[in-house]
């Protein structure tokens, strides 16, 4: 797909800078430099800035919530990489308890709540990144994409998986040891296949419980040990719809730190239109025509809404639509 890497949070060409991870001086003469900036995040959510919250809310290195913050899942900040030869970080400050917020939408499946911390400047909140995600650049996208990803790696898995014993931060927060039985442990991505299903003119697409009124996507599910995505494609969309599926071709993937998954977009042509759901999985599954999504995508569809903006859903349906996906 000649526009796979134009997905959100698509590869921008960030210098990730790995060989910085184990040294120790260079990593200190980085977090030195003048132009060194660390991205905080709170419970997930990046600090952005701006009236329309379209850019990340880098602070100095210097700056107090970075040096002596409320602290979170990891002790020190985590490198990010070199952004056009500058050096960028992420910390966590989730321990910080809002005064007097509302905290009811925090963690939600559409949560539009903004955080602002009172050391930061005007403007400076924490932010859903699906809310924001399609407004930042796409080396910011990034940023944010592996910040979240990593940084809620590090919570959930402060024990060592072998013995038990708690593990320590390394590499630059690009990995934790474990500092009774050695054994080494690295950040966790979970790939996940998400299937543009035809036949004919026509998609298959489906919902979840619990989603907004009327809001469909494309079928999607966890690839299991020793399957192949194009198996995973076929289980899944028969599990899910109960419709089998043939030929099977991969697309373009994208990073999906919610909380931490890699989307595998693939094609797959459908040899049933018969439907019969799994309602454990999916609430409600449908054969929209092409006509009919062009309908949904200009918000011009009585009672469907399109996939979520910025989710490679919309990407795949928005590259079908226009016959733009070889």
């Amino acid at each position: 797909m000649k526009h796979a890497e134009l997905v959100t949070f698509g590869s921008s060409g960030l210098d990730r800078a790995a060989q910085i991870r184990g040294d120790l001086d260079k990593l200190a003469q980085a977090q030195a430099h003048p132009q060194a900036r660390c991205l905080l995040l709170w419970r997930g959510k990046p600090l952005v800035q701006g009236e329309a919250l379209d850019r990340l809310g880098l602070v100095p290195m210097d700056h107090d919530l970075v040096k002596n913050g409320p602290g979170g899942s990891i002790e020190e900040p985590v490198f990010l990489g070199l952004s056009d030869g500058d050096p960028v970080f992420a910390q966590d400050i989730s321990e910080w308890s809002p005064d007097g917020m509302d905290m009811s939408q925090v963690g939600g499946f559409v949560d539009p709540s903004e955080q602002q911390h009172p050391d930061l400047p005007q403007g400076y909140v924490f932010a859903e990144l699906r809310r924001i995600m399609t407004r930042l650049s796409a080396r910011e996208a990034e940023l944010a994409a592996a910040a979240k990803a990593v940084i809620g790696w590090h919570e959930t898995h402060r024990f060592c998986a072998r013995c038990g014993a708690p593990s320590e931060v390394s590499q630059a927060g690009w990995q934790r040891s474990c500092p009774v039985c050695g054994a080494q442990h690295f950040p966790r991505t979970d790939p996940v296949v998400i299937m543009l299903i035809t036949h004919g003119d026509s998609v298959l697409i489906g919902r979840s419980p619990g989603w907004p009124e009327g809001m469909y996507s494309l079928l999607a599910g966890f690839v299991e040990p020793g399957e192949t995505l194009e198996a995973a494609v076929r289980r899944e969309v028969m599990e899910e719809a109960g419709v089998p599926v043939g030929s099977v071709s991969y697309l373009s993937s994208q990073p999906w730190p919610f909380p931490a998954s890699l989307m595998f977009g693939c094609a797959g042509e459908a040899l049933s239109r018969e439907i019969t759901i799994d309602p454990v999985e999916i609430e409600d599954a449908i054969w929209v025509s092409k006509p009919e999504m062009m309908q949904v995508f200009a918000g011009e569809h009585p009672t469907l809404l399109p996939a979520r903006k910025g989710a490679i859903a919309h990407f795949l349906l928005q590259n079908w639509l226009a016959d733009t996906l070889d």
